[in-house]
């Protein structure tokens, strides 16, 4: 409470609107009961509350209320965490210590932004050590960043705390770049001068680089608001402060009544005298819900003209096929965006190894941003790739950009790392678009590639298509999950990314060559439209098909050779609320790919099967129709090859599928030596791997 009225207080002094963000989810009580007081509401809450007896008892009656409105949702806007009706919010803060590693990014030159951030999420998240190393004038904002220090975690005392205090917090910080002072955390006016000052430092010391006097890093300004916890209330600095400081329940408990009224006592303030300092405060600058970054509307000036692979005249035989990278679909379109977008800032979050997983375009044209620029390499001091062995510090690097355009890639089995980060991206994008707000940042491309068919050299502990999974179970409006197979596929998919909004899309990238031209180019928009494409080009005689085979991966695509069709999984899930439904795929291209009269099918997939299955149930046809092949946690140091086989993906495996849904032998389908391999009773070289 401090801390933002103290934000507001600045506001109205200088009469320029900040954005802020605050780092404890939790604690949204304190933003929106200054809110109210001071008229700075969403519409959500201003419909339902006022400064009045009426309004404020069914405030406080909402708290926790539990209770289900119409349609079977939480009839009260309010949570226990930030949410979509929060005014100014940009994140649910749920997960401990994201905001610590994305607020360095999040502002552009010219806006200001106040952070206030946790001590115990200090110690949940570690990487904003890193943000002195980030920061340049030149293409961002000013940022003000301010711990809460009260020492506690739930039920221990945190990790500085136990280390020394705040004099040990001050020398860490010292050593990592930034220039810490402490104030009085229980007074508003210390967080007045506190914002004003650490503005007025980092523009001092932006000057002396422009100068010629400094140079990067600048001492980042970093406040320390010293209090206890539960400052101004009974049982303040105990432990109990944490969640339930009276000693029981106030309804009941004639002892916890009276420590409840002393308390509260305190903090009175006569109705006369909060009226004016409410009028004060409110005399310049706009609302602090209309900040800058919480209203984020980007779109991109010129889309670049697509530039995809001719397909050959006769592409279903397989000596016309060549075979290309579908990473560098990726980024070349990515490079033409943002070049061709010059009013956009851009972001790349990259854990390691750009040239490997073939961004080698991007890198040469943003470079990577560096301290010290080693000669002859890709390094800039402005440099727009930001690069550490840190999945969700560098993931957080491209999510804060929301004004700007932004990509992520990592090898795909430490994508699972950054689960977490993204997770509360895609649930605060969901609660906007649910309450009739949705995000207007441009989506963002999270690129998985050295995957799991394609990284066998490094054993099973690269080999996990977790992220995919996991994202698969989110709103598929929001977390769209795609398997682009060929070149076209991909730069369809790159292009139709920066042509939406608010939305997180996982694309699973072979890095290695493979077949290059599957897909005109007409296809792919197609495919990109739809989620799915029949290519019966693929079959041999389409008027008689018995069976139905779906790939869903590049890899898998090419085991296929009798292929379907190839999808994007969560377009036809069955749907979990109507914004899915408004998502999923036409009911005649459903019928048209899926005929009811043809019962038997075979899915293969990139990630294992279990999951895809249960995404595809409705497609499924019961386990003595319906086959899923997929990735069954085998590996190894194996060729892609070798791990389709372990895991039992190989075409041989899919024929041996198609003739179980069929009821027909497999010796129809399979020669001797190849159902030797698959029983294991011969190696399978020479029979089904090459």
């Amino acid at each position: 409470v401090p801390g933002y009225m103290g934000y507001i207080a600045a506001n109205a002094i200088t009469g320029h609107t900040r954005a802020w963000i605050m780092g404890q989810g939790h604690t949204v009580a304190a933003i929106d009961s200054v809110n109210l007081l001071m008229d700075n509401m969403t519409q959500a809450h201003s419909d339902r509350y006022s400064l009045t007896d009426e309004g404020l008892t069914r405030y406080v009656r909402d708290f926790y209320s539990y209770t289900l409105g119409a349609g079977g949702r939480q009839d009260s806007p309010l949570g226990s965490h930030v949410n979509a009706h929060t005014a100014g919010a940009l994140v649910e803060g749920g997960y401990l210590g994201f905001t610590q590693l994305q607020y360095i990014h999040m502002p552009l030159p010219g806006e200001r932004l106040v952070v206030f951030l946790s001590d115990g999420a200090f110690e949940e998240q570690r990487g904003s050590d890193w943000a002195p190393r980030w920061w340049r004038a030149e293409d961002s904002g000013l940022v003000a960043p301010i711990m809460i220090s009260n020492g506690r975690r739930i039920d221990q005392r945190s990790t500085i705390s136990l280390q020394g205090g705040v004099d040990w917090f001050v020398d860490h910080l010292r050593l990592n770049g930034f220039a810490p002072f402490i104030f009085d955390g229980r007074d508003p006016a210390a967080f007045v001068w506190a914002i004003l000052e650490m503005e007025r430092r980092l523009e001092a010391s932006s000057e002396a680089v422009r100068e010629g006097r400094s140079h990067y890093p600048v001492p980042m300004p970093y406040g320390i608001a010293v209090a206890p916890k539960g400052a101004g209330f009974y049982g303040e600095g105990s432990n109990a402060a944490h969640n339930l400081p009276l000693p029981g329940n106030p309804h009941t408990n004639g002892e916890a009544r009276e420590c409840f009224n002393q308390s509260a006592q305190r903090l009175w303030v006569p109705p006369l005298d909060l009226q004016g300092a409410i009028s004060t405060l409110r005399g310049r600058g706009i609302r602090e819900r209309d900040h800058s970054l919480a209203h984020r509307d980007v779109t991109l000036s010129q889309i670049p003209e697509p530039t995809p692979n001719p397909i050959p005249e006769h592409r279903r035989n397989p000596s016309h096929w060549t075979r290309s990278s579908p990473m560098d679909a990726v980024d070349l379109a990515f490079v033409e965006t943002v070049q061709a977008n010059p009013h956009l800032r851009p972001r790349v979050g990259n854990p390691d190894e750009m040239r490997s997983n073939r961004l080698v375009k991007t890198l040469e044209a943003l470079k990577f941003r560096a301290i010290n620029p080693e000669p002859g390499s890709a390094e800039q001091v402005g440099g727009a790739i930001i690069t550490a062995l840190n999945e969700e510090a560098i993931a957080s690097a491209a999510l804060a950009n929301k004004g700007g355009i932004n990509l992520i890639h990592s090898y795909e089995a430490f994508g699972a790392k950054m689960h977490g980060v993204v997770r509360q991206e895609i649930t605060f994008a969901d609660q906007l678009k649910e309450a009739g707000l949705p995000a207007k940042w441009l989506s963002i491309p999270l690129v998985m590639t050295s995957h799991t068919w394609e990284n066998g050299k490094n054993e099973i502990s690269h080999q996990d298509p977790a992220l995919a999974e996991s994202l698969l179970n989110e709103p598929s409006d929001i977390s769209r999950v795609l398997f682009p197979a060929d070149y076209n596929s991909a730069q369809a998919v790159m292009r139709g990314i920066y042509q939406s909004h608010g939305q997180i899309w996982t694309l699973v990238v072979p890095k290695q060559p493979v077949i290059a031209e599957l897909f005109t180019w007409e296809e792919s928009e197609l495919l990109l439209e739809q989620g799915a494409i029949g290519l019966d080009w693929l079959s041999h005689r389409p008027s008689e098909s018995q069976v139905v085979i779906t790939a869903i991966g590049a890899y898998q695509l090419e085991e296929a050779v009798h292929a379907s069709n190839r999808l994007e999984p969560g377009r036809f899930r069955v749907p979990r609320n109507e914004r899915e439904e408004a998502h999923l795929a036409d009911e005649s291209l459903v019928s048209d790919l899926y005929p009811d009269s043809i019962a038997a099918r075979v899915f293969m997939t990139h990630t294992r099967p279990e999951p895809m299955l249960g995404v595809l149930q409705s497609l499924a046809t019961g386990r003595r129709r319906s086959a899923a092949l997929g990735f069954l946690n085998h590996g190894g140091t194996l060729t892609t090859q070798g791990m389709l086989f372990v895991n039992r993906s190989t075409w041989a495996n899919a024929l041996q599928e198609d003739a179980r849904v069929l009821d027909v032998d497999r010796a129809i389908l399979l020669g001797q030596t190849e159902m030797a391999a698959l029983d294991g009773k011969a190696s399978p070289h020479g029979a089904i791997i090459d």
